[in-house]
């Protein structure tokens, strides 16, 4: 769904360019929806991407942290924010409430089929990814670099 594919393209940045340390997992949610809730069970933190409506230009970056995270999904962008809506709410229930969840928005321009993002999302990839190594680091996470080799010209 074009710009909502967001949160998968930052996981799969950061998990080809990047080894974490045990006890960090890189996850796309994409649509698991309730399927996710074994994942949420005895964190410290959580950190969730994903294309949401930011009242901002496309490809404005947000971030969210505890109230105000439920409230980011009253606007649906796609059917599975209703799921991750859900999610958090059936975990809290369970008694798996999360410490410290963050939310990193960005304002999509197309929601529609399709596998690309949008000129404006795709230039805020990089931005994204390096949110999320940010708010790792003041978790005291910090992931390897993976060491890439040029090609030969």
């Amino acid at each position: 769904m074009t710009d909502d594919g967001v949160g998968v393209r930052v996981v799969q940045c950061l998990a080809s360019n990047y080894v974490f340390p045990a006890g960090v997992t890189v996850l796309d949610g994409g649509t698991l929806g309730l399927d996710l809730l074994p994942f949420l069970e005895n964190l410290d933190h959580l950190l969730i991407i994903d294309a949401m409506a930011t009242g901002g230009p496309p490809g404005t970056v947000v971030r969210l942290t505890g109230d105000e995270i439920p409230i980011a999904f009253e606007t649906k962008l796609s059917p599975h924010q209703m799921g991750l809506k859900d999610l958090l709410a059936v975990s809290i229930l369970q008694g798996h409430a999360t410490p410290e969840t963050i939310l990193l928005g960005i304002q999509p321009e197309a929601i529609e089929l399709g596998v690309e993002l949008s000129p404006a999302v795709e230039a805020k990839l990089h931005t994204l990814v390096e949110m999320c190594l940010r708010e790792l680091a003041e978790w005291g996470i910090t992931p390897e670099k993976i060491a890439t080799t040029a090609s030969p010209k």
